[in-house]
């Protein structure tokens, strides 16, 4: 299974549809993929105790776990992934452990384009992730509303799904 995790908390935004994007270049390959939204799972906030013995933070890890690759998709604030993000590694990274995982960011303009690199640089020292440097990173000129109608970012998101799939 290769999980899509769409980290933004904006309802129907741009971020979920650049994930159900990836989904059917996995569909169209027979992948077994599937998108979790972060909108509809009620996480805590990572308290360092506590948290860990929530409900949805053991059920999401271990679907982390067994996964045999992520796709995090990410709106960028202040240059950085997002919060969720961020508070979603720090509730799940027992799960992480040698994860292949690749990146799709969504940003309002073009020159945070390496702001995943915090993110990505702690995922392969802590929890020993292949990241897949083909990462997407996407701009509000690539959209119409919430479709993306880029040609240039869907070749993208095709050629990340593709890297996934042929290293697993």
């Amino acid at each position: 299974m290769h999980l899509i995790i769409s980290t933004s908390l904006r309802p129907k935004g741009q971020t979920l549809a650049l994930s159900e994007k990836a989904l059917t270049f996995f569909n169209e390959k027979n992948a077994n993929a599937e998108v979790i939204n972060l909108q509809t799972i009620n996480l805590p906030f990572c308290d360092g105790g506590e948290c860990y013995k929530d409900q949805a933070v053991l059920d999401l890890t271990k679907k982390i776990k067994d996964a045999d690759s992520l796709i995090i998709a990410s709106p960028v604030y202040n240059y950085s992934l997002n919060a969720a993000a961020k508070n979603l590694l720090e509730l799940t990274g027992s799960g992480w452990n040698d994860k292949e995982v690749g990146f799709i960011c969504n940003a309002g303009g073009d020159k945070s384009y390496m702001s995943l690199m915090p993110f990505a640089n702690s995922i392969m020292l802590d929890y020993r992730c292949n990241v897949i440097p083909k990462f997407v990173y996407a701009t509000g000129d690539m959209y119409e509303g919430n479709k993306v109608v880029d040609s240039n970012l869907i070749e993208r998101i095709k050629e990340l799904v593709d890297s996934i799939l042929v290293t697993n």
